[in-house]
């Protein structure tokens, strides 16, 4: 099998996606992502070269250094020493990192096809082996004295690993003995990575009845921002008929996940069910909780009061749940070619800052996004990181619609993000979720920034104030109320299996709550939590989103207030990565999220834009 995806046309890739010969012409060609900067295919000779590299060299090291870092760190040279061993083992993480990165891409691109499926599985499989014989560094790490392993990481050169250092001891209190470990992460391939797989093949393979046609999810999706009530509704049946045909599968794979959490919480003695998320987010939970209540307090003036107003805009009282996203009545939506997308980001990007867009418009340029809707591909959008030494990957679905440009800017903003963090290596590149969605999230508002600045039309201006606080509101609002969905799932779960008639009880309430009076929650909503990937993939992820709202919200703040410098600081901001708490991030632009107030700057500028277009009527 060829890495590179099967070239087909414009048209025939839009058919597979539900749309038209002339929509499919008006997107213009779209790019398909080649991955032969990582490999030249699943059978090739380099990828079977750098699997017994890696091999080899897990082997040395474990040989080398299991049990002797106590002995290391009382030598005479304790910061060289250490610092050799931790670039050893980066080394062998860049290299592994390549190869899982290069497989979950492969597979991505169509999670039902049985060679991809098999050669992703085989690669967790080994892989997890590999890291099964590397396990022991970081435990034994954080087994040495702190007031040692402090002074020599204070020294060069294993003060560069010095944050890495202080990351990895934060989970020392969760940390269990060597062989609880290694059976949790060996386990970890038939259990929750399992469970996770399965969600991604059902998901990939379930089909949608709509018009005699059988489309996959995200052209289904898009069918909300028909301009149609009719076919709006007619989508909404249709996602509500298959969900419930396959609700016991969703249901169990909840329940298990849900479950296995509970289990490794309860042995790392975790206090509360998103604490290990708090923990790899590197944020306190008093942090979260005090987002979390500040938007809950904000529903009525935000979402409540939104929606009352587009209800008014369709000459209802209340909109049924298919028309929350629907496009504004009697303001054409106009399907945006590829190439003007491409140029709507850049331009927004090259305004704030050349370097910037430079990185961007690599993306474009170097085959780094994929871009077509296809039948088995990993539906919805994200920006891979893969590891240092290569480079990032985008993949979208990209339908034309102005929210799918959004869309394109938000994962250009987490590539550019993972572009510079790329400069501090394969351990301290990652960065924290929340820290993360600020830089996606950021894209996204200098797009849009300059596109309403741009627009001088009444009714277009209005159109594209009420997208963008429908999107902030599915960012903030919405992801709280996932949040809050989530706990309640997981709490209710101690006590035994939840049925999935209490789930869509759960999920109706929630989402009630959040959404308000003026939006109809109709028969068939109560299955829609199925397929939303972040409660399978990432448990607690979901209010990072939030996070990065707010925070960019008072980061353009800063911006328009003072300009000047502002692009320089906010790209060293990027440029950190991992090495930095959130706190030491922000303190160059005056922001502090441990601050309770912090979060009401976030919220106040969704609710100006919303009185805007009160005013607008």
């Amino acid at each position: 099998m060829r890495t590179l995806l099967s070239p087909r046309s414009s048209i025939h890739r839009a058919a597979s996606a539900g749309l038209s010969a002339t929509e499919a012409k008006a997107l213009g060609v779209l790019p398909e992502w080649n991955l032969t900067d990582l490999y030249p295919g699943i059978d090739s000779a380099e990828l079977k070269s750098d699997f017994a590299w890696v091999e080899n060299e897990a082997n040395k090291f474990a040989t080398r250094y299991r049990g002797k870092l106590e002995a290391l760190l009382k030598g005479s040279d304790p910061s060289s020493a250490l610092h050799e061993a931790i670039k050893h083992y980066e080394s062998i993480d860049d290299k592994l990192g390549r190869i899982l990165s290069y497989a979950g891409l492969v597979y991505s691109g169509d999670t039902t096809d049985p060679v991809r499926a098999k050669f992703y599985g085989d690669t967790q499989d080994r892989a997890t082996t590999l890291s099964t014989e590397l396990l022991f560094f970081t435990l034994e790490l954080n087994r040495l004295d702190d007031a040692a392993l402090d002074k020599a990481a204070a020294q060069a050169p294993l003060s560069h690993y010095a944050p890495w250092l202080k990351d990895i001891r934060l989970e020392k209190p969760y940390q269990l003995d060597d062989k609880l470990e290694q059976i949790f992460l060996e386990k970890s391939v038939t259990g929750a990575n399992s469970w996770n797989r399965l969600f991604d093949e059902t998901m990939a393979a379930l089909r949608f009845e709509f018009d005699g046609e059988e489309l996959t999810l995200e052209p289904i999706l898009n069918k909300f921002q028909d301009p149609e009530e009719s076919v709006r509704r007619r989508a909404s049946d249709a996602l509500a008929k298959t969900f419930r045909a396959n609700l016991r599968t969703f249901s169990l794979i909840t329940n298990t996940l849900a479950k296995d959490k509970e289990i490794s919480d309860r042995w790392r003695k975790f206090t509360d069910i998103a604490d290990s998320r708090h923990l790899s987010n590197r944020v306190e939970r008093e942090v979260v909780e005090a987002l979390v209540s500040a938007v809950r307090a904000a529903y009525p003036r935000l979402s409540h009061r939104y929606y009352k107003l587009k209800a008014k805009w369709f000459g209802k009282t209340a909109l049924d749940h298919w028309d929350r996203n629907a496009p504004l009545p009697q303001i054409e939506q106009p399907t945006i070619p590829w190439t003007d997308a491409r140029m709507m980001v850049l331009e927004a990007y090259r305004d704030f800052s050349p370097r910037m867009a430079s990185i961007a418009n690599d993306f474009f340029d170097k085959n780094w996004i994929d871009a077509p809707v296809r039948p088995g591909k990993a539906p919805g959008a994200f920006a891979h990181p893969t590891v240092p030494s290569s480079h990032p990957y985008v993949l979208v679905n990209y339908l034309g619609k102005p929210r799918d440009v959004m869309t394109l800017a938000h994962e250009l903003g987490h590539g550019v993000h993972q572009v510079l963090a790329a400069a501090n290596g394969a351990l301290m590149a990652p960065t924290p979720l929340t820290l993360a969605e600020t830089a996606s999230v950021f894209g996204e508002m200098l797009t849009f920034r300059r596109l309403l600045d741009r627009t001088t039309d009444p009714k277009q201006r209005k159109s594209m104030l009420a997208a963008k606080v429908e999107d902030m509101i599915n960012t903030v609002v919405r992801q709280i109320a996932f949040y809050t969905f989530e706990r309640e799932i997981h709490l209710a779960r101690k006590n035994g299996e939840i049925t999935p008639d209490r789930i869509g009880e759960i999920w109706l309430k929630v989402q009630s709550e959040s959404l308000g009076p003026s939006i109809r929650l109709g028969d068939g909503y109560e299955t829609f939590w199925t397929y939303i990937p972040h409660f399978i993939h990432s448990p607690f992820y979901v209010y990072a989103y939030a996070f990065g709202d707010c925070l960019v919200n008072s980061l353009y703040a800063v911006y328009e207030n003072a300009a000047e410098g502002f692009a320089e600081r906010y790209l060293a901001m990027l440029a950190a990565g991992g090495t930095k708490h959130h706190s030491e991030l922000l303190a160059p632009f005056g922001l502090d999220a441990r601050d309770p107030a912090f979060w009401q700057v976030g919220l106040s500028l969704i609710e100006r834009m919303i009185v805007e277009l009160e005013s607008m009527d």
